[in-house]
């Protein structure tokens, strides 16, 4: 019989703890393989570890709402090759038959009894978890420990996330607006008794606001950026109809086959990515004095969430992947994103961006460099235009869909040369592209 160590999993280069939220298994249980022992949350998500071996579980080492670094060792489970559970229960030569009766039966009560627990039973226990992220943000914005139980979670188990915290105080915010009392030529200050909202100002005709503390967090890290890097931001307009035409002729049987739709991000991501194969300096970070060249190529892309909010899920090894394995990446993780399923490891060690501006109808941006990353690429809202095209008969003018490609890079180790021609090359991928191959 061995004994095998159960650990906190590696869980993304910039995740180095988590917390223990609940123990699925119990000192005794028998546990399956790929079977969830615990589950465990960071400040980004939720996640379960999963047992590696058919064994008991014999030895807890953490307690729900403990910190465990990454790499510790959480748990103990005792392995019998023979996969047989009374085998896997030591005994004794000296043990006696009702005292082996008894270690069985303690057992299977053990697991009847993890059985009968439900979900509503864990939703319902006293001891509510937060996230130390949640705990901070209420601590900051002086939310009580029983205004925060009322909180309604949309977390696994119900559990209040980041976004159920900064969504109730946003909604305290509009409250407060719409119940206050204009006075002219007046200043009023409505605060809230617990000091879980800003400020909201009245001076005549004009309510000034002060920021919530989800801006303030997107105002420094976007300061912290720019302070850092010195953006220079470059534009090119590409001719998108070919994909368009070839887009419109797929799209119905793709969806029919696969069960989800194409859209142009697989595809302008693709262009990226051939781009970086033949510029790979883009595909670097800063360190102090030195330049790391990344070999992997994992795309960001940037996701809009339904209260507002933006993530950047990364596809891993993109270099890897053809048109139809990013297409779904693509869809599985802004699937995952929105319904907050994403994994630790889901958003880290991306090593370039790109984000889909036109899909809010803007016809460019100028993006903000994702730290610690060099470059960010940003695609306009695909308009039809009329065009010059060069034909064997002479010019013409022709319908044609356009769309705006704007590059941010960091002009401390990216040059305007090398800037403009990734951005080139990419342009050149997508106009290029072929309308017969098949997905």
């Amino acid at each position: 019989m061995g004994q095998v160590e159960l650990k906190m999993p590696k869980m993304g280069e910039s995740v180095a703890e988590a917390t223990i939220i609940n123990w699925q298994k119990k000192v005794g249980d028998l546990i399956e393989v790929d079977e969830t022992v615990v589950e465990i949350a960071t400040d980004k998500v939720d996640s379960e570890i999963p047992s590696e071996v058919k064994g008991i579980l014999t030895k807890i080492l953490f307690e729900v709402d403990d910190v465990v670094k990454v790499g510790e060792t959480i748990a103990i489970i005792e392995t019998n090759e023979k996969n047989s559970t009374e085998k896997e229960i030591q005994i004794e030569h000296n043990t006696t038959k009702p005292e082996i009766e008894n270690s069985i039966n303690k057992i299977e009560k053990e697991i009847e009894k993890a059985k009968s627990i439900t979900d509503t039973d864990k939703i319902n226990n006293e001891k509510r978890f937060y996230s130390p992220l949640v705990k901070s943000i209420a601590k900051k914005e002086g939310i009580n420990t029983q205004e925060l139980n009322q909180i309604k979670g949309t977390g696994k188990n119900n559990r209040v996330t980041k976004n159920d915290i900064l969504n109730y105080l946003n909604s305290l915010s509009e409250k407060i607006v719409k119940e206050k009392t204009i006075e002219p030529k007046s200043i009023q200050k409505t605060t809230n008794t617990n000091k879980s909202t800003s400020s909201i100002y009245t001076k005549g005709e004009k309510d000034i606001i002060e920021m919530s503390r989800m801006r303030k967090l997107i105002a420094e890290h976007m300061i912290m950026s720019k302070s850092i890097s010195a953006h220079v931001t470059s534009f090119n307009e590409v001719d998108m109809t070919n994909i368009v035409n070839w887009r419109n002729s797929i799209k119905e049987k793709f969806k029919a086959r696969e069960n989800q739709n194409i859209t142009f991000t697989p595809i302008i991501i693709e262009a990226i990515i051939k781009s970086i194969l033949e510029f790979p300096m883009i595909n670097i970070s800063v360190d102090g004095t030195n330049i790391i060249k990344h070999k992997d190529i994992n795309i960001g892309m940037a996701t809009a969430l339904a209260d507002g909010n933006l993530i950047v899920p990364v596809i891993k090894n993109g270099n890897e992947k053809n048109l139809l394995g990013l297409a779904k990446s693509v869809n599985d993780l802004a699937n995952r994103a929105r319904n907050g399923k994403l994994n630790p490891d889901d958003t880290s060690g991306g090593t370039f961006t790109f984000t889909n501006v036109g899909s809010f109808g803007s016809v460019m941006g100028t993006p903000i460099i994702n730290q610690p990353q060099v470059a960010i690429l940003a695609a306009g809202v695909i308009q039809k235009k009329p065009a010059v095209l060069e034909t064997e008969h002479g010019d013409l003018i022709g319908i044609r869909s356009k769309m705006f490609l704007s590059l941010s890079y960091d002009h401390r180790v990216i040059d305007g040369a090398l800037g403009g021609s990734f951005l080139k090359r990419v342009a050149h991928y997508l106009e290029s592209f072929d309308t017969k191959r098949e997905i």
